[in-house]
């Protein structure tokens, strides 16, 4: 189960599909973008958590255990990204 505070962007609970998987995909293009082959499996459960549910909390583990700069410069992305949305 994941922490409350995991619970931020395309991890929230409730959210439409949809919107779910506009969020994951904002989410792995950050990641890809900004920190390439570092973010290998980061992206590819992003990808797989857009048709199964069951690799959010994986890709959200996946996420914490970036580096750390790598983790601040993703998460500082995606969210000025949701703020202008």
């Amino acid at each position: 189960m994941m922490a409350p505070a995991d619970r931020w962007g395309p991890f929230a609970a409730g959210l439409d599909p949809a919107e779910q998987r506009a969020r994951l995909r904002a989410l792995r293009q950050t990641a890809r973008l900004l920190i390439g082959p570092r973010g290998a499996n980061l992206c590819r459960l992003l990808a797989q958590a857009e048709a199964d549910p069951a690799a959010l909390e994986p890709a959200c583990r996946a996420l914490d255990a970036l580096a750390a700069t790598d983790r601040r410069q993703i998460l500082a992305s995606y969210a000025a990204l949701a703020r202008a949305a």
